[in-house]
This record gives C-alpha cells, sequence and structure tokens, in this order.
C-alpha cells in the first residue's frame, strides 16, 4: 500500500530567518519561549533549594581556612545572625543562583533560539565559538576568586583592630565571596572582546599590541576600584590575571591574521603620515596621431507632403 508523503512546511527558525513570520507571530514565539525559560529556572529553583546547605558549606570553607577561625576542636565558628530570617533568606537567595545555574540550558537555548534567526550562517558558527569560549574563562575566574578569597579576608581581618577572631555576619560574608566570584568570572570575559575586534576586522594583531600600556593600566585601575576586597593580594592578582589573559588574546590574534594574511597588503607597512614614493617614467610622450576627417554628409531625402484629411481612411471606414 502507497502512502502519501505529506509534504512539511518551513520551521519557525527558516521562517523567522527568511523574515515570513508577522509581528505577531514573533510576539507569540517570545512568550512561548519566556514561558520555558521560567519553568527551567523554576525546576532550577527547587533543585537549588535542596542544594543550598552544601552550596553554603562550600562558600563557608575560605573563612574557615582562617587562622583563628576554629575553636580548640577544630570545628569552624558559626556566623552572626542579625534577623531571625536571615538564614531563610540567605537559602533563597542561594537557591536561586542555583537554580539559574542548574536551568542554564535551557534558558540560554531559548534566548539563543530567539536571537539567532536573525543571524546569518557566519555569524552564528563565530557565535557558537565565542559561548564555547566563554563558558570555560567564566568558569575559571570564579575558581580563582574562590581559591584565594581567603588571602583577601585575612588580610583584612589581620590588618584591622579586632583580628581574625572576628564573628563575620553571615550575610555579608556570603555577599563579599559571591561578588568576587562574580568579578572574577566576568573580568576574564575580557579577552573575548579583543577576539571579537581582531576577528571582525577591526583591529589587527599589531595595533591590539600597540595598546599594551593603556590596557594594563586600565587592567590595574578596573582591579583597584571594582574589586570588593580592598586588600593588595586580590585587585594585584586580577590586574596581572587580565594582563596575562591580554597578551594571550594578542597572540591568538596574530596567528589569526597570519591565516588570514593580513599584513601583506602593499602599504601594511607605512604610517599614516609617511608620503607615497614617487615612481618616475622616463618614456618620451608619443604625438596623438592625425584624425582623418569624414567625408560630408549628404542631403536628406524629401518627405512626401501629407494627404488630405478628407482621403485619410483607417480600418473602420
Amino acid at each position: 500500500m502507497a502512502f502519501a508523503l505529506r509534504k512539511r512546511g518551513p520551521s519557525e527558525f527558516e521562517r523567522a530567518a527568511d523574515g515570513s513570520m508577522t509581528l505577531m507571530e514573533h510576539v507569540r514565539e517570545l512568550r512561548t519561549r519566556l514561558f520555558r525559560a521560567s519553568l527551567a529556572i523554576v525546576g532550577g529553583l527547587i533543585g537549588g533549594f535542596w542544594l543550598a546547605q552544601p552550596a553554603f558549606n562550600l562558600l563557608k570553607e575560605p573563612y574557615c581556612r582562617l587562622p583563628g577561625a576554629t575553636d580548640a576542636l577544630g570545628k569552624c565558628q558559626q556566623f552572626l545572625l542579625l534577623s531571625p530570617a536571615d538564614g531563610f533568606i540567605l537559602k533563597l537567595k542561594l537557591a536561586l543562583w542555583i537554580g539559574l545555574i542548574i536551568g542554564a540550558p535551557v534558558w540560554l537555548y531559548q534566548l539563543w533560539a530567539f536571537i539567532a534567526p536573525g543571524l546569518h550562517r557566519h555569524e552564528r558558527k563565530w557565535a557558537y565559538v565565542f559561548v564555547s569560549i566563554a563558558a570555560p574563562l567564566f568558569a575559571g575566574g570564579a575558581v580563582l576568586a574562590y581559591l584565594v578569597v581567603d588571602k583577601g579576608l585575612a588580610f583584612l581581618l589581620e590588618a584591622g583592630v579586632t583580628g581574625t577572631s572576628t564573628q563575620l555576619e553571615v550575610t555579608r560574608y556570603i555577599s563579599f565571596v559571591t561578588n568576587m566570584i562574580l568579578l572574577f568570572g566576568v573580568a576574564f570575559e575580557f579577552p573575548l572582546i579583543l577576539l571579537m575586534l581582531n576577528f571582525t576586522g577591526v583591529a589587527s594583531a599589531k595595533r591590539l599590541l600597540s595598546w599594551w600600556r593603556a590596557v594594563i593600566f586600565i587592567c590595574f585601575a578596573f582591579a583597584a576600584v571594582a574589586t570588593p576586597d580592598p586588600g593588595p593580594f586580590g585587585m594585584t592578582l586580577l590586574a596581572l590575571s587580565l594582563s596575562l589573559l591580554y597578551f594571550v588574546a594578542v597572540g591568538v590574534a596574530f596567528l589569526n591574521d597570519k591565516r588570514r594574511g593580513r599584513g601583506k597588503e602593499v602599504y601594511a607597512g607605512v604610517a599614516d603620515d609617511e608620503v607615497s614614493p614617487l615612481q618616475l617614467d622616463d618614456e618620451p610622450v608619443v604625438a596623438t596621431p592625425a584624425v582623418e576627417f569624414s567625408g560630408p554628409v549628404g542631403a536628406p531625402a524629401p518627405v512626401a507632403a501629407p494627404a488630405p484629411i478628407d482621403r485619410r481612411y483607417d480600418d473602420m471606414t
């Protein structure tokens, strides 16, 4: 028995890419994707509520590694609570952060599925590459911040007048640690900006390298202003890490320029204010040959006079 194959129409992605979707269809698609992303975040929030306590114990480790933070039995000191609801509110905040991380594959996909039809094929390809690089860079910055945050805490507590045995308030401590982790993670995305400028042809590798003095100064100034740790350890480490990532990005830009053959143009090595060399041609100028005149044009043939109106006939008469 032969079955007739049903012809499938274009998918929503194809219709959005070729511009055949109406404005109301775009609005409905946005509503659907926001609903799916919200469900993913809510599901992650439920899972994060059960993982909030292990996450709190993990964030508490930098404080427990401080000298004087443990008692005679080796048990870490308890944090200070200023309100009975602080512990529950903190658990909700941690659950929300964990829920965003757990639901990230779903809500990031929904965001990408809504934006991708408006991009060209090569733009989508580079977006995949940059996203695959951005995630490890953020994770590397977050891990580095978690490993060194106890050094900043030790400096702050030892430099104060109360000493390292001070009992910290729990919400401010968690905010300090999470801000350090987020700041390091976001700051480690800095090389992507440089690579984006190079891969799109805005700036060559040589031009990026010529900015090294200004970039290093900006890295130290950003670390001094944005780091929540006022001690010199965290700021210096962040600035040095950003400087190292800058030179790594410039090295990748040099490889990209070499692959694309940039810098081999005729005037690639000529400065903007340098005068181009003149090429003198010693060949003599030859006179233009004479142009022969054409013969006279004959007189036009006479035009016959029109017939009178009464002698004109058309197809109908």
